[in-house]
């Protein structure tokens, strides 16, 4: 086993849209350390986290976060300590297209 600590995703979210934030990839295991929500405007957003098991559609148990308000040109940081397998996903999406969100954490790999 090989661990990769590392930036998993990185987006800019289009308004109302769905977007995969992380894949978990073939023979890894992934540790989620610190998830990053950022408002790049002045005004206020709202924004949602999900993951689904083996990169199933988004269906209401897979919300962490659901439409949590996020201030004008403020952040929130998840300290959050999800473990995923491989396939699983993790998805965003946001009110504006002035969200920015950061996934970092830890990649277990097979040798």
């Amino acid at each position: 086993m090989s661990d990769n600590l590392k930036i998993l995703g990185q987006i800019s979210l289009a308004a109302n849209t769905e977007t995969e934030l992380y894949v978990v990839p073939a023979a890894a295991q992934t540790t989620i350390s610190s998830i990053v929500i950022a408002n790049r405007d002045a005004g206020a957003a709202t924004y949602r986290i999900s993951v689904s098991a083996a990169g199933a559609t988004t269906s209401n148990k897979d919300y962490l976060i659901f439409n949590k308000a996020l201030n004008g040109n403020t952040t929130d940081t998840l300290v959050i300590g999800i473990t995923l397998n491989e396939t699983d996903k993790i998805r965003a999406f946001a009110s504006t297209a002035n969200i920015s969100i950061n996934a970092f954490g830890c990649e277990t790999t097979e040798e």
